[in-house]
């Protein structure tokens, strides 16, 4: 265990951060987890919705700095591309 104020601290706003970045986690993979299930399913209507949320949980992840924003542009990508197959 640290012993010094400054590392006191430190510990303290990384519980925090860690809390934080895992709620963000935890919302974006429930979020995409029901995109793919409206996808696997066949529900186009459903998945353009849950497709409307996942983006936006993602795009605030990577603006928090849970996951890089590459990252983020990839899969939004990704989960748009199925939702349009779906479609069409």
């Amino acid at each position: 265990m640290a012993n010094h104020k400054s590392a006191l601290k430190r510990v303290r706003q990384t519980a925090k951060r860690r809390l934080r970045n895992r709620h963000a986690m935890t919302t974006m993979r429930t979020y995409i987890k029901r995109l793919r299930t409206a996808v696997e399913a066949g529900n186009a209507d459903e998945a353009k919705t849950a497709l409307q949320i996942a983006v936006r949980a993602l795009d605030r992840a990577a603006s928090k700095g849970v996951i890089h924003r590459k990252q983020a542009s990839r899969r939004i990508g990704r989960l748009t591309k199925a939702v349009n197959a779906l479609s069409s």
